[in-house]
């Protein structure tokens, strides 16, 4: 067993849906990035890249590529999850946290936790989601930004 952690962050913008967890969240800001920006799978990717030992997210799809402009993190998280199974790991389980101020993501969560779960070829229940803020500190207190951190645990023949 080897465990990874991943840690992402992104500006908050006009213009761009809030995709979290492969969740179009309902909010007047979205956030800025090459592909869907989505936070919690890009923290979820570099924690599983991470404890396989192969390297991160913007190794394997560099925000210089016009292959990932704009495309899901979800498929991006199909092929971490492929890799993975090329080396000889399976996902053993996934426990992320969002810190957002806002909006509310509570009823979301379990929607994006059957999400990451169908891409990641495991049980619901292998996915921890959690939410918080910062009580108004820092930029994500700030709404300036949304931030995701993740750990997992991988298992293997390795």
């Amino acid at each position: 067993m080897r465990i990874g952690i991943g840690y992402d962050v992104h500006r908050l913008v006009e213009g761009r849906a809030l995709v979290l967890g492969g969740v179009t969240v309902p909010y007047h800001l979205g956030l800025d990035g090459h592909s869907d920006a989505d936070v919690l799978v890009h923290a979820i990717m570099d924690a599983l890249l991470g404890a396989a030992g192969a390297g991160d997210i913007g190794m394997h799809f560099p925000d210089t590529d016009p292959r990932y402009r704009g495309i899901s993190s979800l498929l991006l998280l199909r092929h971490v999850t492929e890799h993975l199974d090329k080396l000889g790991w399976s996902v053993g389980n996934v426990d992320a946290v969002i810190v957002a101020q806002a909006p509310k993501l509570a009823r979301y969560r379990e929607q994006m936790q059957q999400n990451l779960a169908r891409e990641m070829r495991v049980a619901p229940d292998q996915v921890g989601i959690k939410a918080t803020t910062t009580e108004g500190l820092g930029f994500t207190g700030r709404g300036e930004g949304v931030a995701a951190q993740a750990v997992a645990l991988i298992r293997g023949s390795v």
